[in-house]
């Protein structure tokens, strides 16, 4: 049988070092780019744009479609390689907190 008292206690320092590792997530960041490296942006695991850098060539009004696709694409890119990131970290971080107990599903507090 299992001991409640003692689970609920490892669910509520499991929850409080989830928290902390998801608010570490600021701290991992990573890079896209698009055109070649014309456009470059940065994405930390919060899924925010920290930095976009845009080539002086692409400055130009007849430039302005394709300065936004490329805009689009490379926040993408370094959305998607972030997100992989964050889910790494996170899955190391709370790496053994709990017992593998059955029907007992963690995701949406780890991703989320």
């Amino acid at each position: 049988m299992f001991d409640m008292m003692k689970i609920m206690g490892q669910i509520k320092e499991a929850q409080g070092k989830i928290k902390a590792a998801q608010e570490s997530l600021v701290n991992i960041t990573a890079a896209g780019e698009s055109g070649a490296g014309l456009v470059k942006a940065v994405v930390n695991g919060k899924k925010l744009l920290v930095d976009l850098q845009i080539d002086e060539s692409l400055n130009t009004p007849d430039d302005a479609e394709m300065r936004k696709d490329l805009i689009i694409a490379a926040v993408n890119k370094a959305s998607e390689a972030v997100e992989e990131k964050a889910r790494q970290a996170m899955k190391e971080s709370t790496a053994g907190l709990l017992p593998n107990i059955p029907g007992l599903d963690l995701s949406s507090i780890i991703n989320g």
